[in-house]
């Protein structure tokens, strides 16, 4: 859905730059348009929301409406998506709703990296005997666990509060997360 809502891919530039495969603009890929279908039911369970939705978005993909004025068309060129939603989204109030909560979501491979390192916890010298299925069960397992507790009470409210909180971009009083918890396993 995120592919479908960044507007260079529906910019003929980037159709044209396939070097020899052709390239689609994302409502016209048979894939993206059923996923994003199924996007659209999953976020939309309101009837009228959900019709609205397809109606905003038919009018956004198409370049129709409010978005084939030229001066809409430049900024699709020059202007990051975020931004351009930010600037030109209003008429498609849902539709700039979504293009906000998807667009603005940073990609990251630390779940994959922390599912490595547990991985690498349980598949060690003393366990190489252990079945590749048997280790994907156990990681799956102890992922999913963590993410249960991430619900209790003791969470939220224990000295565990600031463990899931970006390295880099937090205030707290008295500076260091590490004095606020024991962080023994």
């Amino acid at each position: 859905m995120a592919h479908s809502l960044v507007l260079k891919y529906y910019s003929d530039a980037w159709l044209q730059s396939g070097k020899g495969v052709p390239r689609v603009s994302p409502h016209e890929d048979r894939e993206v348009s059923l996923m994003g279908a199924q996007c659209f039911n999953r976020l939309f369970p309101d009837t009228k929301d959900l019709r609205q939705v397809y109606l905003e978005f038919g009018a956004y993909s198409s370049g129709s409406g409010y978005f084939e004025q030229a001066h809409v068309i430049d900024a699709r060129r020059y202007e990051e998506p975020i931004s351009w939603w930010a600037n030109h989204g209003a008429s498609t109030p849902l539709l700039q709703a979504l293009a906000f909560k998807l667009l603005s979501q940073p990609a990251s491979s630390s779940c994959c990296e922390r599912n490595w390192s547990t991985y690498s916890l349980i598949q060690n010298i003393k366990r190489n005997r252990l079945l590749t299925t048997r280790a994907k069960d156990l990681v799956f397992v102890h992922y999913n666990l963590r993410l249960l507790s991430k619900k209790t009470k003791g969470y939220m409210d224990g000295p565990s509060k600031f463990w899931d909180i970006s390295g880099d971009q937090f205030d707290i009083e008295g500076g260091d997360v590490t004095q606020l918890a024991e962080l023994s396993l």
